[in-house]
């Protein structure tokens, strides 16, 4: 098997972005585009599932804060950001502005939380850029740190999905040696991995179908509009830690 070296592949992502963008606008556009839009659909869609105060969501590839900008006016929420990127790290961390949460760099596929210490494990844009056995590996992982009953949330792509369709095609017709990685994952795929790691499936949505209650009107870069139900693109799964 062919090992990936993804701390270097993404940091050398995050470096070519800070030669054609502003800082502020590399930091962001590393984790993908519409950097506010997207993470107020991800804070809903966590919402929707039943986040509360008191709660730990464990942030696994957490960015430039996307989602961790969104969740910090909650004054009773519990967070740990994880990623291999340190400048992102800082990025979030003072756009947070929050004393009490902790953002850590990680190396490999350890979350760095206690066993059975989260409530929610997210995976937002993770899974698209990782081999299928570190995925597994972050499936038992996410196991160790979810109490009984806790969600693990995660995107990704697949091939049935048009506009995942073509980021395929893009891969084929003009990637080069080194790239960023785009994984696929199909849905068995998932319930096979869930199954074997203690998780029952609780959901499965495809990218192309509106599904995250939104109770407001969200806006994207190009102009388009969401409301009353949304997407952000990627396939969402939802999976409940067995007691």
């Amino acid at each position: 098997m062919a090992n990936i070296d993804y701390t270097k592949a993404y940091r050398d992502h995050v470096n070519e972005l800070g030669t054609k963008l502003s800082h502020d606008d590399a930091l962001r556009e590393a984790i993908g585009s519409n950097f506010v839009a997207i993470g107020k659909l991800e804070y809903h869609l966590l919402r929707s599932l039943g986040l509360i105060d008191g709660q730990l969501v464990v942030d696994v590839g957490c960015g430039s804060g996307r989602l961790a900008v969104q969740l910090a006016p909650w004054e009773k929420i519990r967070y740990l950001g994880c990623d291999i990127v340190p400048e992102l790290l800082e990025y979030a961390r003072g756009l947070c502005k929050r004393p009490d949460w902790n953002f850590v760099i990680t190396d490999g596929v350890r979350i760095p939380s206690p066993d059975r210490s989260a409530d929610f494990t997210v995976f937002f844009s993770v899974f698209t850029h990782l081999l299928h056995e570190d995925t597994f590996r972050y499936f038992r992982e996410s196991a160790r740190v979810l109490k009984p009953g806790g969600l693990m949330v995660i995107s990704f792509l697949e091939f049935k999905v048009q506009n995942h369709w073509n980021i395929f095609i893009d891969s084929v017709e003009n990637g080069k040696s080194g790239q960023h990685l785009n994984q696929f994952i199909d849905m068995e795929g998932i319930r096979s991995w869930a199954d074997h790691s203690g998780f029952e499936v609780e959901s499965i949505r495809s990218g192309d179908v509106f599904h995250i209650p939104i109770p407001e009107e969200i806006q994207f870069d190009n102009g388009d509009k969401q409301g009353c139900l949304g997407t952000f693109g990627q396939s969402v799964a939802v999976l409940k830690r067995k007691g």
